[in-house]
């Protein structure tokens, strides 16, 4: 009779175990919708100020007061991705882009890690995150490839790497003059079928629905992307450019600034080569001046309005720069 009572309890208890367990990998729909953002605070001459801390700053989200769940000063490591495009378009100087890359490294705090990824026909990632400058470097000079751009797909490779990298800053810092190929073709297709006095501002950039995803990604990531825009392509430096040549490099600069703006980055234009260097030194020196916070929004309805979100710090005479909101999608 024992026995069987033993054995009637063992079965009870794996029975209890097996349903215990059920319930813990059952998914628990818990709505933790985190806004994460990267901010940047400079006084009135444009220098930057990296001494302030958490109670200098104050989040609203449509005009409503946040509260700031969790803050990082500007000395905290970043995980960073270099892409690069080695297009057709790149090929003949990439020997600037990989000098002008190696500037960037140097102006990087030591603990930030970062992982290159060069784009074309395909997308490449020549290293995964990593503080070792040396191998670095090494993918920045080997670097290659031609034909098409495939930008868009970078980005979302990008961002899928910066996915993995938990509890750090991100950025990515991207080199090409933003010209996506598949967006460029559609482009095309779209505006032939308009009249040339149509055609300039006929593209909005929010249209595209595959920058729309990549950027409502890199909201919920908290990603600040900084595009260093190649003058490759330009239309005014061709002696009679072309209607459709004007509109479509105008709706591929537009998107470039939209994903600057959306992501609280900026854009950089690259007028001449020799300045390439000088302008990846400037973006490494700002990563090393911006400011983390985190903040769970007082309205979690996921309605795919737009929010929009202002940062402000106790001393009026200081500026902070940062995305301007997200899609609550």
């Amino acid at each position: 009779m024992l026995f069987r009572l033993l054995l009637f309890l063992l079965a009870f208890g794996f029975i209890y175990t097996d349903r215990s367990l059920a319930q813990v990998d059952d998914p628990v729909n818990v709505d933790t919708a985190i806004v994460r953002m990267n901010i940047g605070v400079v006084d009135q001459r444009g220098r930057p100020i990296t001494s302030l801390g958490r109670p200098n700053f104050s989040v609203f989200e449509d005009g409503v007061k946040q509260e700031i769940s969790h803050f990082e000063l500007s000395s905290a490591p970043f995980s960073v991705v270099m892409m690069l495009d080695m297009s057709g378009s790149t090929k003949s100087f990439r020997q600037n882009i990989a000098l002008s890359a190696a500037r960037f490294l140097d102006a990087l705090a030591p603990e930030d890690r970062v992982s290159v990824v060069e784009f074309y026909d395909k997308i490449n990632v020549l290293n995964d995150f990593t503080i070792d400058r040396g191998r670095i470097a090494h993918s920045i000079r080997v670097a290659n490839g031609t034909g098409s751009t495939n930008l868009y797909k970078a980005f979302d490779v990008a961002l899928e790497k910066l996915s993995k990298e938990s509890g750090r800053r991100k950025a990515i810092v991207v080199l090409t003059d933003g010209s996506d190929t598949p967006a460029k073709d559609r482009d095309r297709e779209f505006l032939s079928k308009l009249g040339e006095g149509e055609m300039l501002n006929a593209i909005k950039p929010e249209t595209n629905s595959e920058l729309s995803k990549l950027l409502d990604r890199a909201d919920r990531l908290g990603v600040t992307i900084y595009p260093l825009a190649l003058p490759t392509g330009d239309p005014a430096k061709l002696a009679d450019p072309t209607p459709l040549q004007v509109a479509m490099w105008t709706a591929a600069r537009s998107r470039l600034k939209l994903v600057a703006d959306r992501t609280g980055g900026t854009l950089n234009a690259i007028n001449r080569l020799d300045e390439m260097g000088r302008l990846y030194a400037i973006v490494a020196a700002e990563l090393r001046t911006l400011y983390t916070l985190e903040y769970q929004p007082v309205n979690l309805v996921r309605d795919g309005k737009w929010r929009t979100v202002k940062v402000e710090v106790s001393d009026p005479d200081l500026i902070a720069r940062s995305r301007q909101g997200y899609f609550a999608r």
